[in-house]
């Protein structure tokens, strides 16, 4: 029977385009890794692990992988970047410098890239993994301050705080946003955050497993793994760090007004799919968290 005109209304869009882009993305992912483990078939990181995605950064990784350090405390760190496609130099800067690289053939975005190096982090033995910044705007040697909660045992997952720091940048509207999306998150979330969106974190490789398949940003992700991880019952703390001007170049995220608006939808969405998950959940149900 034909479809009538009320249910021409009320049909569903055609799911074919997401499971096609679900599907192409699972392709270059599985592309990338399978050249990661071809290159170092015998990988094996060490406790910690520093995260790079960088996204043609040739002019500024250089600079952040010479200072990163090797030790924190007793615990060693192994450096992974990942790079998100590009057509400069990024990967071959990285390469050089000695450190483990995984290059995705073509760009995903931040978040798909920063997926991956979690998944190779937990594949290959580490048990803290510290996110920095491709752009020199993170300080490695402010890891050991990142880490220590996390070896204390009184946090899971670590944000540094340019506003309990210093932030060294002058983008008065960049600073409000800050402000802005951090009380956001805390009303959402009840967490007492200063700083909500800095990408210089660290985590618990337990965490990770657990949040991961949470995680569906390409961009922006930010708030994703905060308001994911606060909502599944972890831990999550702050430290005081620098936050420093780009080396060289511009942001990848857009300007301020872009940058706001798409920080914002994700917060949006996110909240919205874990107030659904919460719902469906049975009554007594416990979160994994410690």
């Amino acid at each position: 029977m034909a479809p009538t005109q009320r249910h021409r209304w009320i049909t569903r869009p055609d799911s074919r385009d997401a499971r096609r882009r679900a599907d192409m993305l699972g392709f270059v992912v599985d592309r990338a890794r399978a050249d990661f483990e071809g290159r170092y078939p015998a990988a094996r990181f060490g406790p910690v692990v520093a995260l790079v995605a960088a996204y043609e950064e040739e002019q500024n990784i250089g600079d952040v992988l010479k200072v990163m350090p090797t030790l924190v405390g007793d615990l060693e760190v192994t450096t992974l970047v990942v790079v998100d496609g590009g057509t400069d130099d990024t990967a071959r800067v990285a390469v050089d410098a000695g450190v483990y690289t995984c290059v995705l053939p073509v760009n995903l975005g931040q978040g798909a890239a920063l997926r991956l190096g979690y998944e190779l982090a937990a594949a290959h033995g580490a048990r803290y993994v510290v996110t920095l910044d491709a752009d020199g705007q993170n300080d490695p040697s402010e890891m050991a301050t990142m880490v220590q909660p996390l070896l204390d045992g009184t946090a899971d997952f670590v944000i540094a705080s340019r506003r309990l720091g210093v932030d060294q940048t002058t983008d008065r509207f960049r600073r409000a946003g800050v402000v802005l999306y951090a009380s956001i998150l805390n009303a959402i979330t009840g967490q007492r955050l200063t700083d909500s969106s800095n990408g210089y974190r660290a985590f618990r490789i337990e965490l990770l497993n657990d949040i991961v398949p949470f995680l569906h940003q390409d961009q922006y992700q930010t708030s994703e793994v905060v308001i994911t991880s606060a909502s599944r019952g972890w831990r999550i703390g702050e430290q005081p760090t620098v936050w420093h001007p780009r080396a060289s170049g511009s942001s990848k995220k857009g300007g301020n007004l872009v940058f706001g608006f798409n920080y914002a939808r994700v917060i949006g969405l996110t909240w919205l799919r874990v107030t659904a998950a919460k719902r469906r959940q049975p009554a007594g149900a416990a979160t994994t968290g410690t």
